[in-house]
């Protein structure tokens, strides 16, 4: 086999091969390409500001108090409320002097309540005394 020289043209293709003709090519690009697709940012979620919280937790209900508003569990179904949609809380002892009882009266006028049990008197008086800095704190004219 020999070599091409530096003067020798290479080889032509014979007719159906090699790249396709300009017409068949690849289109040209647009001179109007719209910009590649991008979500808009999210904004960070604002911070909830920090303060006291409330936590008192049984083995089906729970009530917490904090920044954010009052939320109550009562067998897996919660509800929360912002402070905006609280009109006045209530809390007291449970009959059986063992739970906590609080109700929430929303804006709006409807009462919720939910009751968590605290296995005992000490608990429930140590959830007392916790309870009502924590609302003088997010409702000092409550």
């Amino acid at each position: 086999m020999q070599q091409p020289g530096p003067g020798d043209q290479p080889p032509v293709a014979p007719p159906g091969f090699g790249p396709p003709p300009q017409m068949y090519g690849a289109p040209p690009a647009p001179q109007y390409a719209p910009p590649p697709y991008a979500p808009p940012p999210v904004p960070p979620a604002p911070p909830v500001p920090q303060g006291p919280e409330f936590l008192a937790v049984d083995r089906h209900n729970s009530i917490v108090v904090d920044a954010a508003g009052v939320a109550f569990e009562d067998h897996g179904r919660g509800i929360e409320f912002s402070w905006h949609q609280v009109r006045s809380i209530h809390y007291r002892p449970g009959d059986d002097g063992r739970s906590l009882v609080m109700g929430v009266v929303h804006v709006d006028g409807p009462f919720y309540e939910c009751v968590v049990d605290a296995k005992g008197r000490d608990r429930m008086n140590e959830w007392i005394g916790r309870l009502l800095p924590v609302l003088q704190f997010y409702r000092p004219l409550s």
